[in-house]
């Protein structure tokens, strides 16, 4: 064997010796290689799954800690449950309180056959608008509001249905059990159970909007509000004006009792009015509340006033007398009696036969601006201060001249409120105080504290005597109560139309006190437009506005605590049979 063959052996051998003893340490390292690789993605795809969830578990703790979200329109349960206070009247009969129910809503993303969804709701509501909730479960919304405040009837036949995204939320509704026999003083709400009008309005004036704005409201029952109304006096004021409506064939009616001691209004009521628990017809203009939202021309009623002023002025006392022989002209105007006498009338007759003449006389004895003064002075001219939102605001003229003062002294040129026009009466008959009118309880110790003394007790003695005699032999005769000695003032004013007086067309008034002798209470009764009750028969003051005045009073003074008073003495007379 050649060297070179020697060579290439050894080689050989040496390569053969070589890569047998490295095989093992290759093999095992692709094992590791791989076994490595392995538990790297396993390691990876534990984190990746364990961080996804930490992930979702914080976002639904997260989500769990917010509060709920409102979707739309529609708010949190909690505010839907919201409630407002009971109110009751001086008595604790309750006049407005809540009632539980429940609104049907739709999520239109879940509706599988909008059709058939609404062919269904249209069974159970027949008044359903086809169209707009057709609309409304097409769109791709989450929430809509499809009916609210359900019976729980409606509820039952819907949840029967079972028809997919459609649910129900609880709501709260406000129930009035008297229907309209308060709605203008009480109000009603909206469909949120906001206070819109009335007293429900007051009551959120006075901080529970605000409440509700914020959210701090909820479902825990309230302390309820007690008002000054008198819930069965009420009542009789109300249906005496709807039968003197009727009557008289009149286009309005309108009523007040008012404590005069304390200017808690008692009873006060307007008819047209309207049902608060379906408050439809609350904005038609002839539901109008007129005795605090509308003001008017009270006619002869303001010649009580005028015969205050004149004696509380000094200048003229109860025993003068003036001419009321002939007419006055004035600025081409002429002032004359409907009923003239063609004589000189005393104070007494003037009030008593309501003679423009001799009125306008102790105007002018008394001077313009001291009758200005003195309107105002006892309330008449300046917008009314009390809980009820509606309250309208007098009209006067913006420069008095002789004319105005003539004619605002028997009820002309000067428009106010008939409720005003009883306030101001309140405080000819109590000591000369005028006391701001409530609708809520107050003491006389409250009362005295908000009066102010606006005409002398001298003046209240001659008022009252006065309001005695017209009803004893004047043009308020209808309205005398056997047992009640009744005082009062009738008013007979020419409406305005187009501009002119109407001869024909009249807003009448009778404006009363009882018991005369120590009066407790006013009563006030307004007629718009009243016709004779029967051929030939007047349509006067005296014959329509009087004697419901009378009737309201025969019914209600025992209720009002006042005792009627029989024979010469005063005393009961005892009959035996």
């Amino acid at each position: 064997m050649s060297f070179l063959s020697r060579i290439m052996v050894v080689k050989s051998k040496a390569h053969f010796s070589a890569g047998g003893a490295r095989a093992p340490a290759a093999f095992e390292g692709t094992r590791k290689k791989k076994a490595n690789q392995t538990k790297n993605r396993v390691a990876i795809m534990i984190g990746a799954f364990t961080l996804a969830f930490c992930i979702i578990g914080g976002r639904l703790v997260q989500y769990g800690a917010l509060p709920p979200e409102q979707v739309s329109a529609i708010p949190p349960a909690d505010r839907l449950m919201a409630s407002r206070p009971d109110i009751l009247d001086r008595n604790g009969e309750v006049m407005a309180t809540d009632v539980r129910t429940v609104s049907l809503y739709a999520e239109p993303n879940k509706i599988v056959d909008v059709d058939e969804a609404v062919e269904l709701l249209g069974s159970v509501l027949p008044d359903l608008d086809v169209k707009g909730t057709y609309k409304k479960l097409s769109s791709k919304s989450h929430f809509q509001w499809l009916r609210r405040q359900l019976t729980p009837k409606q509820q039952n036949q819907i949840l029967s249905l079972g028809i997919p995204g459609i649910g129900f939320r609880p709501e709260k509704r406000r129930f009035y059990p008297g229907g309209p026999t308060a709605s203008h003083v009480i109000g009603h709400v909206n469909i949120d159970n906001r206070g819109i009008a009335g007293m429900e309005k007051y009551i959120d004036s006075q901080g529970l909007a605000d409440l509700a704005a914020v959210g701090m409201t909820s479902d825990a029952p309230l302390e309820p509000v007690r008002l000054s109304l008198d819930l069965r006096v009420q009542n009789i004021l109300r249906e005496e004006l709807v039968a003197a409506k009727d009557r008289y064939s009149a286009l309005a009616a309108g009523g007040v009792v008012l404590n005069i001691h304390t200017g808690e209004v008692i009873a006060m009521s307007s008819i047209p009015d309207y049902d608060p628990n379906n408050p439809i017809g609350a904005l038609d203009k002839d539901n109008l509340n007129r005795m605090s939202a509308g003001t008017y021309e009270m006619g002869s009623t303001f010649k009580t006033f005028t015969t205050a002023m004149a004696l509380d002025s000094g200048k003229v006392k109860i025993t003068d007398s003036f001419d009321a022989r002939n007419s006055i002209t004035i600025g081409g105007f002429t002032i004359h009696d409907f009923h003239a006498k063609h004589r000189i009338l005393s104070v007494p007759e003037i009030f008593i036969y309501s003679s423009n003449v001799g009125t306008a006389r102790m105007a002018d004895l008394v001077g313009i601006e001291p009758h200005k003064e003195f309107l105002t002075k006892i309330g008449l001219l300046t917008r009314m201060q009390t809980e009820l939102p509606e309250v309208a605001t007098p009209t006067q003229p913006k420069v008095w001249k002789k004319i105005n003062s003539i004619t605002i002294s028997f009820g002309h040129g000067v428009s106010t409120t008939p409720l005003q026009t009883a306030v101001a009466a309140a405080a000819l008959m109590n000591g000369g105080k005028l006391i701001p009118p409530t609708f809520m309880p107050r003491t006389q110790e409250q009362a005295d504290e908000v009066a102010t003394q606006v005409v002398k007790e001298t003046t209240v003695e001659d008022m009252k005597t006065l309001f005695r005699m017209n009803v004893q032999s004047g043009s308020g005769k209808q309205a005398a109560v056997a047992g009640f000695d009744v005082g009062g003032k009738t008013g007979t004013a020419e409406k305005v139309v187009n501009g002119r007086y109407s001869s024909d067309q009249r807003f009448n008034a009778f404006l009363s006190a009882f018991p005369i002798d120590k009066p407790e209470y006013i009563v006030l009764v307004v007629l718009d437009n009243p016709q004779a009750e029967k051929p030939g028969a007047g349509t006067t003051a005296g014959a329509n506005a009087a004697p419901t005045v009378g009737h309201i009073i025969n019914r209600a003074a025992a209720l009002l605590g006042v005792k009627p008073k029989f024979g010469p003495d005063g005393n009961a007379l005892l009959v035996s049979y």
